[in-house]
Formats: structure tokens, sequence, C-alpha cells
């Protein structure tokens, strides 16, 4: 991405100090990680950054016009449906996969988005622990919109919190111990004070929640909630009929609300138009099939952790798709091998975080994530046995 410090990098790069961040991240949280951490930081210009927060921008112009809940009022489904939603989610990721244009320019592409959290406080901990063992320029930062590590912490707080008690604050998801991004919620415990529960260790009476903390019942007021309804619906009958609770009317706080996870997703990217979004169609409204069908690629609306995504699709996928309401097709967007590595280029991701806090207009950018793969997509089942692949960190120009 940015040659000189590309190169500076690599040649300064020991094992040692690699496996060195690995050793300090296990002894902090042992037996936590539950995906692999990349070798690398990806480095982002400044152009380029801009050229990310410029679609970010275009999307939330979107999503805070005054129809935005009319268009998306079908994009949650029936049966989970949660009540007392909210006038906006309090959180947006953006994934940008980093691109070559046809003028062999880098440009990003959107990949996905999510009205959902992501790994807000590990990535903390990851920034601290990346430049302990590796030199990044000082003119160089993880975080975005003026913020720094203390500024981040207090407005992700003051948006989790929301003036209450941390006791009555929890971290909501099922069965989180098994997770593979359980580290985040040991950092998001450990920065905010929080406790983490688990779907089945709720008590429900009447209207109100609770749970157990060393013997004693305590009132959950607000929730944060990194539950997926999706995954739920892949878990035990007995675990399905206890989140079934969740979509009772609750005296409780959502942060965010559950179907944000919907209205802002795959379910939103046909409405958006911008040079940086890829051209994207509801498959029931799709009046003929592409003629380069080869550049798309077909997607469920709902589904868990990228099941269902045809890759290859033929016109046979298409007529064979029972509900295309309930599907999109996509162009795809062509990673580009950029991240130079001692055994061969890696292709990129950039996750960048957006927060909104109560009585905002808008939500402000915040921090990110970095993904790096050497497979045909990004993702674990794509990089098996491979190196200076997995999850990280940007560091943009200031």
């Amino acid at each position: 991405m940015v040659p000189s410090i590309r190169k500076t990098f690599n040649e300064n790069f020991y094992q040692s100090n690699y496996e060195s961040l690995l050793e300090e991240v296990n002894e902090k949280y042992p037996n936590s990680l539950g995906f692999r951490i990349a070798e690398t930081p990806v480095f982002v210009d400044k152009e380029f950054k801009e050229k990310i927060i410029n679609a970010c921008e275009n999307i939330i112009d979107v999503i805070t016009g005054f129809n935005f809940k009319t268009l998306t009022s079908h994009g949650i489904p029936l049966n989970v449906r949660v009540p007392n939603e909210n006038n906006h989610s309090h959180f947006i990721a953006f994934d940008f996969g980093i691109c070559k244009n046809k003028n062999g320019e880098l440009e990003p592409q959107l990949v996905e988005m999510q009205g959902f959290p992501s790994l807000f406080a590990y990535q903390v901990f990851l920034d601290i622990v990346t430049r302990k063992y590796f030199s990044i320029p000082e003119n160089y930062s993880a975080f975005l919109g003026g913020l720094d590590e203390n500024s981040y912490i207090d407005l992700f707080k003051e948006i989790i919190l929301n003036k209450h008690n941390p006791e009555n604050v929890v971290l909501l998801e099922v069965l989180p111990h098994e997770q593979k991004t359980r580290i985040d919620f040991y950092c998001t415990e450990e920065y905010l004070g929080i406790k983490t529960v688990c779907l089945t260790e709720l008590i429900q009476e009447g209207k109100k929640l609770f749970y157990e903390k060393e013997g004693r019942k305590i009132e959950i007021k607000r929730i944060y909630n990194r539950l997926i309804f999706d995954d739920l619906q892949q878990q035990s009958p007995a675990i399905q009929e206890k989140g079934k609770l969740l979509l009772a009317e609750l005296d409780v706080e959502w942060v965010p609300h559950p179907n944000w996870f919907y209205r802002i997703s795959k379910y939103t990217l046909p409405y958006i138009n911008h040079p940086f979004v890829p051209e994207t169609k509801f498959l029931n409204e799709l009046t003929e099939i592409p003629i380069d069908l080869e550049n798309y690629v077909l997607k469920p609306l709902f589904s868990f952790a990228g099941q269902g995504v045809v890759i290859d699709v033929t016109p046979e996928d298409i007529k064979n798709v029972k509900d295309p309401e309930n599907w999109i097709l996509q162009r795809k967007v062509d990673y580009a091998d950029i991240i130079e590595t001692p055994d061969g280029a890696a292709k990129a991701e950039v996750r960048v975080f957006y927060f909104w806090k109560d009585g905002d207009e808008r939500p402000i950018p915040t921090f990110n994530l970095a993904r790096l793969s050497k497979g045909k997509m990004i993702g674990v089942r794509y990089n098996e046995g491979k190196t200076w692949v997995g999850g990280g960190i940007a560091y943009f120009e200031k």
C-alpha cells in the first residue's frame, strides 16, 4: 500500500518479535484467540483513507435519510423482529476490499456492512502490542475521526453504559466462551467493567431480565448485543427456545438494537450508488441475467458467516433459487495482491468502525481492523497452512 513503509517493515521483520507478540496476547488472555493474527499491519496513505471515508459518508447519507426505515422495512425477518427499536444503530462496520481499477489505480470496494459491533475492544489491545513489537511510523494511526486511545475508550464506554452502573450492563452472546471472537469479550470486560453473559444464563421475571453474579441476582438494564440471530438459529432446540424471550416486550435498553443488524446489511446494498460500492440487485428485481455472469457473486440476504454464497455463478444457480426476494446478485470484488510478504503477495480487507452516540445527527469513524488472505476469499478456510495472513490492524496516514 505504501511501498517505502512496506519495504522498511519487511526488511526489519523478525519472527521472534511476532512470536513475542503472540506470547503476550496468550499470556494476558489464555486460550482466547480463536483466529490467526497476521504478521503485518496494513499501511494506508492519506489519499486511500479519504477514498474509504468518502464511500462511508455517502452510505451514511442513505442511512440517515428520512425514508431509510421505510426502504428497509422488509429487511428484518418476521421471526426475529425485536420490539422497542430505537432511531439508529449505535455501531456500523464497513468492510472494504483493496482492489485495482481498470487504470491500475488502487481503490476500495465495499464488500459488506453491518449495523452491529465488531472487535472494538480487542483491536485497541492489538494496537498496543503491535506498536510494542514493531516499528510503526509516528504519523500513522489506527484511530480515525481525530480520536486517540483515551478518547476512543471514553466514547465506547459512554455509548455502551449510557450512565448506567456497569453491573447493570451486560455483553450478551450465545455460548460466548466458545466463540472465535471471545478475546474481544474479555477485553471489553476489562475496558468497561461489564460482564459477559450467555443467553442461557438470562433470568426473566415479567418484563425484567436478570443474571447471577457471585450468588446475587442482578437486574439487566442495558444489553451490549453481540448475539446474531442467524447464529442462534444454528444452536440446539433448547437454546433456540431460550432465545425467544428476546422477542418479548422487555424493560431493557439495547446497544445496538438487534433489528439494525438486518437494516444495515446486504439488504441495504441495492440502494447505494457510489463508485466504491459494487453494483447490487435484489434477485427478484433482476430483469435479465448479466452476460458477464462470471463477474458476479450470488449471496443470500440471511445467512451465518458467509454460508450459502455462490462465487462461480451459473444461470442455473439463479433459476434454482426458490426465494429470489431473499437473495442479491452483486458484482464481484476483485481483491488485488497488494501486500508484499516473504512468501507471496496477500490480499487485504479493511473494516472501518463507526460509532453513533445518542443525540448526534451522524455516526463518526473511530477505529478499524484488517484481514489478510492468500486464498480465493478472505477467511480461515481459504488460508490453511499459510503465513502473513489473518486478522490484523490498519494504520492510516494522519
